[in-house]
């Protein structure tokens, strides 16, 4: 399994940046999927997730208004549209991909397979 991102970068604050995430090796319209940061120092935390087909997202309360999460079955590919960025959003961001969507979907424990990361930097 592989799940590649892509789309980071530096953007001044206000700004907006389109994160994608290319997964190979798994079924992917069987797994809902979900995105994940990590700033210097803290530990990695939950900022969105989508179920299979992409009728039901979750947010984090930080990222809610601001951050879209959506899916193409079709191309193997979830994205997440990041408007109205902030200096606190910088982190690297990470997709995953979850075999169930259940009520701990915010878990980073309930995903089985991760990305490498892509780095997201806001100057403000």
């Amino acid at each position: 399994v592989q799940l590649v991102e892509a789309g980071g970068g530096l953007v001044q604050a206000g700004g907006s940046l389109r994160l994608s995430c290319a997964a190979s090796g798994l079924t992917f319209s069987s797994y809902a999927m979900g995105w994940f940061r990590q700033a210097p120092g803290k530990e990695r935390e939950f900022v969105a997730a989508i179920n299979w087909g992409g009728g039901s997202t979750y947010y984090a309360e930080s990222v809610k208004g601001r951050f879209t999460i959506s899916r193409d079955n079709a191309k193997n590919t979830v994205y997440l549209q990041m408007n109205s960025l902030k200096p606190e959003d910088t982190a690297v961001y990470y997709c995953a991909a979850a075999q169930r969507w259940t009520y701990y979907r915010g878990n980073r424990n309930e995903y089985n397979y991760w990305g490498q990361g892509t780095q997201v930097t806001v100057s403000s």
